[in-house]
């Protein structure tokens, strides 16, 4: 019998459930094949006792449109820095991932589906290198993993982002508001920026684009007159003026690395009116309801496909690669060119000259003609 262990690590996202089911059903069309989930990540893998779960298709019936994953996921720790809590309280990390490639070789597992995005993948990448039968599925609502056209649950954040400014749009008129709507994506501006094309916002602001307050001032300022008026902005989180910064906080908790993202709508809404903007401004911050929730027909069909396909490069030993969409077709590309430099929002993109031609500010002097 042949084993392949499923992880999903990093952030939740809609489908990963679609991806675990898809990888159980096509496992169940080979006779020697079973396939075992790791609890939280690579948790249950190094946790003594071991904790892994049986995945056979009484266990993934009717997951396909729930949302999380039946296996959960963690975003802290990790075989090459795990937590470990010194004797004066204090905390530190050591790497074992020797001992867990030992452990998953020994338990007779012949290949690992990681299921997760870029950091995910950097450590799929790094376990390759060491010796594991690694694959990876790409896995974020950012959409910022580069060699594939999308990656699952970006599709989900980007309707639920659009639906909230929908509903904003409604109540900002009725009230003469600006509203700030705050959205998920890091450093990456690819639900912002769809988000506001679909809701019909006057304003973007993304990671990519470092913002001039003035001409945000002066895009707003367009939309009312004698102070009746109204208007959208979409603001990514990882948003910042020119010559700033991100707004953020370092997390203090144990074994997470990354930067705490948030709060830029309420410091737009605060540099706004130190300029002299009068427009009653509200923000809201959609957080991790991007992330929760049913998976939208879109995600379900993608993720279905990376799970098939990561299970036949299994069986076909197509180690050291990740799934990747490239309209009209799957293949596998390497981790190492998977997670070579982020997939980031750029001015010559076709949804930029389109926000352009809509008459959307990104809050920066848009070139007269874009390549």
């Amino acid at each position: 019998m042949k084993r392949v262990l499923i992880v999903t690590g990093g952030g939740d996202c809609p489908g990963l459930n679609a991806v675990i089911r898809a990888v159980v059903k096509r496992a169940s069309q080979e006779k020697d094949w079973e396939v075992l989930g790791s609890i939280q990540g690579f948790n249950g893998i190094l946790w003594e006792p071991t904790e892994l779960k049986v995945l056979d298709n009484e266990a993934v019936a009717g997951i396909h449109f729930q949302g999380g994953t039946i296996i959960e996921t963690t975003n802290k720790g990790g075989p090459f820095a795990w937590p470990v809590k010194n004797n004066d309280g204090t905390w530190s990390s050591v790497d074992r991932s020797d001992e867990m490639i030992r452990k998953i070789k020994y338990m007779g597992i012949d290949a690992v589906i990681n299921i997760g995005g870029d950091g995910s993948q950097q450590i799929s990448q790094a376990l390759y290198e060491k010796g594991l039968n690694v694959i990876g599925v790409p896995k974020t609502i950012d959409n910022d993993l580069t060699s594939t056209d999308s990656t699952f649950g970006f599709q989900t954040a980007v309707e639920i982002a659009t639906d909230a400014v929908d509903k904003l749009v409604t109540t900002a008129a009725s009230h003469n508001r600006v509203f700030v709507v705050e959205v998920m994506g890091r450093y990456a501006g690819w639900i912002a920026l769809n988000a506001a094309v679909a809701g019909g916002a006057e304003v973007c602001l993304i990671p990519e684009f470092p913002y001039d307050i003035e001409i945000v001032k002066s895009a707003l300022e367009k939309r009312f007159k004698r102070g009746r008026g109204f208007a959208v902005m979409v603001v990514s989180e990882g948003a910042k003026p020119k010559g700033g910064e991100m707004v953020y906080e370092k997390s203090d908790e144990v074994g997470y690395e990354n930067l705490r993202l948030g709060g830029i709508g309420r410091k737009l809404i605060k540099e706004l009116k130190s300029l002299g903007f009068e427009p009653d401004m509200r923000e809201t911050v959609l957080g991790h309801l991007q992330r929760g929730g049913v998976p939208i027909a879109y995600d379900r069909v993608l993720s279905a496909q990376f799970g098939v396909k990561a299970f036949e490069m299994a069986l076909k030993g197509d180690f050291g690669k990740m799934v990747a969409y490239r309209h009209p077709y799957f293949v596998s590309v390497p981790l190492k060119e998977a997670t070579s430099h982020p997939n980031l929002v750029t001015l010559d993109n076709a949804l930029v000259k389109t926000a352009k031609g809509l008459g959307i500010s990104l809050g920066i002097e848009m070139p007269e003609k874009l390549k």
